[in-house]
């Protein structure tokens, strides 16, 4: 069976049913995972990634099998990093730079490192679970969330969201995640098959996902939603304290190992 649109609960709650055995497999994005394994946390640094190409190198080689097999310690099989495309602003009003953050509300997820990178831009960010995004957006308890353009489309945040700002802050894989539990309890041929059909199917999945997000990017204009192109250079530059806020916790070589993956200059903690 198939629970789709948080039936068995919110991220962080599926994520303790696989410890459990109660539920199977899921499908988490990386922002409540740092409770579980925190080295995973490393691949929520603001703008560590260059593009789809140099994320894909990382998390399908190495570095990304570190960091699943890390789950095994929790009673997890970590399977493989799916897309979900890379995180944007939503306001209603344009933001152009990180000025224009001070003293916004916004949503984060609940994710020390996503909300230290919002502050070091000027806002004040609010941990908040998913379900309670669109309400909290609409009687203005936030007055800004980010995410992909197909969360973005998907969820109408159109109707209570006039700008859309093409930040590219974040690129947020998802996670499959597998119950050890349940995992166990299948002979070994079914287990090796399950576990490759996953690996299998990713190419297909980021394909059809880059593929949503760009038909949607439109309807989002139809919408009458504005999407705005901003040079990420003022924000890049804002966030970099983070890193060196972060580099005992995840370790100075691992976040080099990634940066100049993507033929990035190493950083100089």
């Amino acid at each position: 069976m198939i629970y789709p649109n948080r039936q068995l609960g919110e991220e962080r709650e599926m994520v303790e049913g696989l410890q459990m055995g109660t539920i199977d497999i899921t499908s988490v994005s990386t922002g409540p995972l740092g409770g579980f394994v925190p080295e995973i946390g490393v691949v929520d640094l603001p703008f560590l990634f260059k593009n789809n190409i140099h994320a894909y190198g990382v998390l399908d080689g190495p570095i990304g099998e570190e960091l699943l097999d890390k789950f095994s310690e929790k009673g997890i099989y970590g399977a493989a990093f799916w897309e979900n495309g890379w995180r944007h602003l939503t306001a209603n009003k344009a933001i152009n730079k990180p000025e224009d953050l001070e003293g916004l509300k916004i949503r984060t997820m609940e994710n020390k490192v996503h909300m230290n990178a919002f502050k070091e831009m000027g806002a004040s960010p609010i941990p908040m679970v998913w379900g309670e995004v669109y309400t909290s957006l609409n009687q203005g308890v936030i007055d800004a969330q980010e995410n992909p353009i197909t969360v973005i489309y998907t969820n109408n945040l159109f109707e209570v969201q006039g700008y859309t700002m093409e930040t590219g802050h974040l690129y947020s894989p998802h996670v499959v995640l597998v119950s050890q539990v349940s995992l166990n309890k299948l002979p070994e041929d079914l287990r090796k098959i399950l576990i490759n059909t996953i690996k299998e199917v990713t190419v297909y999945q980021r394909s059809k996902s880059i593929e949503i997000e760009v038909s949607q990017k439109k309807l989002l204009e139809e919408k009458g939603m504005k999407v705005l192109t901003v040079d990420k250079a003022p924000f890049q530059q804002a966030v970099e304290p983070v890193y060196k806020k972060y580099a005992d916790k995840f370790g100075e070589e691992l976040i080099n190992r990634i940066v100049t993956a993507g033929g990035k200059k190493a950083i100089d903690f």
